[in-house]
């Protein structure tokens, strides 16, 4: 197992690259941008179908007045993506251009607009246009309008291919002006596309990849793909890299048009059968965080003899329970644990699997409402297929099938600990390896120093923190944490939690940006943010970080040694 360990190490280089890549990472925090929209959309989902569970059902009147905002916001999502991606892929190429001459933001989002428009909307009779395609259906759409706008702005602003104007003219006017050439270009090039694809296929842009997409669609929402895409979840984070950040938006537009697919099949009466959804990837493959580990903190608190498991196991339970599972990944640990390994991988895969046979054998109808992925699983899952009984038959299953499958290693694990504590020796393979990504004697050193109320008073001025992962829920446990102690102790520090990618309009606002561990890898990109504003970024790394959340003196001191 620790050669199969040390040769996946070997990738890890090319992994954390490819979770860096500027076009996964804007397709990811378009979508972040756009969370808003679809749990909004989501409320009126809930109203409308939820009481079908219990046998009552609004009046075809009621259902279109629920509809309403719905469609009104979750059926132009590609619109607004169209937007926020292109905002996001700016931001990404403006960090290596320079600062007299970069991207314009607002431009980009206009022209990418503009752009999906026409690849995705058909006039209507009367008209105004049809909006079949603006919705999840042109997510696609809405991604390819984005880079080829932002590329063509970035062409045109480092070659100087702009209308100028006399220095005399002001600022914000010269600007419009500079703009004029890449927005007309960027649409023109994506209007013509438009015009080559309808007189080939004889449809628009957003349906004809639709068409074309069939085939993949439906092989990856067959037992091989989910196996495949959800497996590469847990994969990845066992590395001690963030999945998701990887795997998510290859498989975004799916996801969310499968939602809507199942939606759809559902008002007409017939089976909602995708099961590659996102509420699947949220509520039952990474039930409890990425490795389904909603159990594991229970096990063990309950079925451990260890002191120090039973402590990990009570300090991990609560942020668990709501999808946060760093502090059971690195306290442990498990990430890069040997031990784990095998359910760590098998057990989101075994839980995909059940869920697929509910759908196809026993006729339950998958995800049809998109969630807070903060939502506790068990009650994400029976939300997000509207109250089925088979949904309270399905979470208790795989609540039993998880322990059966982590027990043994669990047991395993626990043997290992209890001869440590007991001999006072440790297991150097492990600690070794854990220590090679996720070293802690950082987080002890500074445990070790000066007490809270000195390290306080050497923090004189204000300093604002901001923490950041990959959602803001892991961020949080580290902020709630310097909050505490700094209002205990009169310490003169704010933090607050963020989400990498979501973080630039807010950024001037600190003097401290600290990244955890799921998004350390992107500290170069985050030093050219940080070092233009003079702001100061510290990354930390799993162990070190979990000690940090759980003792506010080593976090106040963490700041007081960044700041310095």
């Amino acid at each position: 197992m620790n050669r199969l360990i040390n040769w996946i190490e070997k990738g890890k280089p090319f992994f954390e690259k490819i979770s860096r890549n500027i076009y996964l990472r804007a397709i990811r925090d378009g979508f972040i941008a756009g969370m808003p929209v679809i749990l909004f959309s989501s409320i009126f989902i809930l109203i409308a179908y939820v009481p079908n569970a219990f046998g009552f059902h609004w009046s075809p009147e009621i259902e279109a007045l629920l509809m309403t905002p719905y469609n009104y916001s979750m059926g132009i999502l590609g619109l607004f993506v169209a937007g926020t991606t292109a905002k996001a892929l700016t931001d990404s190429m403006n960090r290596n251009m320079e600062s007299t001459n970069q991207i314009n933001y607002i431009s980009t989002m206009l022209a990418s607009i503009i752009g999906f428009i026409i690849m995705a909307a058909e006039p209507a009779e009367g008209g105004g246009f049809l909006t079949g395609f603006m919705g999840t259906k042109g997510l696609l759409t809405a991604f390819i309008a984005a880079f080829v706008t932002v590329n063509v702005y970035k062409v045109c602003v480092k070659n100087n291919v702009s209308i100028r104007m006399p220095e005399e003219v002001p600022p914000n006017i010269s600007q419009v002006f500079k703009d004029v050439i890449p927005f007309a270009l960027s649409i023109v090039l994506l209007y013509i596309l438009e015009l080559i694809i309808h007189s080939v296929m004889g449809v628009n842009v957003a349906e004809s990849i639709g068409t074309l997409l069939a085939p993949l669609f439906k092989a990856a929402d067959g037992y091989l793909g989910i196996t495949i895409i959800f497996g590469a979840y847990a994969f990845f984070w066992f590395v001690g890299i963030h999945g998701p950040s990887i795997v998510e938006p290859a498989i975004a537009a799916i996801t969310y048009a499968n939602v809507e697919t199942n939606l759809q099949l559902m008002q007409a009466g017939m089976h909602a059968d995708k099961v590659l959804t996102s509420g699947t990837q949220m509520f039952i493959v990474t039930m409890g965080g990425t490795g389904a580990t909603l159990v594991v903190p229970f096990m063990f608190m309950w079925l451990t003899r260890s002191k120090r498991n039973r402590a990990i196991g009570r300090a991990s339970v609560v942020p668990t329970f709501f999808g946060v599972n760093e502090p059971i990944l690195f306290g442990a640990p498990i990430v890069l644990n040997p031990v784990f390994f095998v359910p760590f991988i098998l057990a989101p895969i075994v839980n995909v699997w059940i869920f697929k046979f509910f759908v196809d054998v026993f006729g339950m109808n998958s995800f049809t409402t998109n969630l807070p992925w903060t939502t506790p699983a068990p009650l994400g899952l029976i939300l997000g297929t509207n109250f089925q009984f088979l949904s309270f038959v399905l979470a208790l299953l795989l609540i039993v099938v998880d322990i059966a499958i982590y027990y043994p290693f669990i047991k395993v694990y626990d043997e290992q600990i209890l001869e440590e504590e007991r001999t006072g020796k440790t297991d150097d393979s492990l600690k070794e390896k854990v220590a090679a990504n996720f070293n802690t004697a950082k987080a002890d050193a500074i445990l070790e120093k000066a007490g809270v109320d000195e390290a306080a008073k050497e923090i004189t001025e204000q300093v604002n923190v901001l923490v950041l992962c990959a959602g803001g829920g892991t961020s949080g446990l580290l902020a709630n944490a310097l909050n505490k102690a700094a209002a205990e102790y009169g310490a003169p520090v704010k933090a607050a939690a963020g989400s990498y990618g979501a973080h630039r309009e807010i950024l001037p606002q600190y003097q401290l940006v600290i990244l955890a561990p799921q998004v350390a890898s992107n500290f170069e990109d985050m030093k050219a943010e940080t070092d233009k504003l003079g702001i100061r970024l510290a990354k930390t790394e799993g162990g070190q970080y979990i000690k940090l959340t759980r003792d506010g003196q080593g976090a106040l001191d963490f700041v007081k040694q960044q700041m310095s």
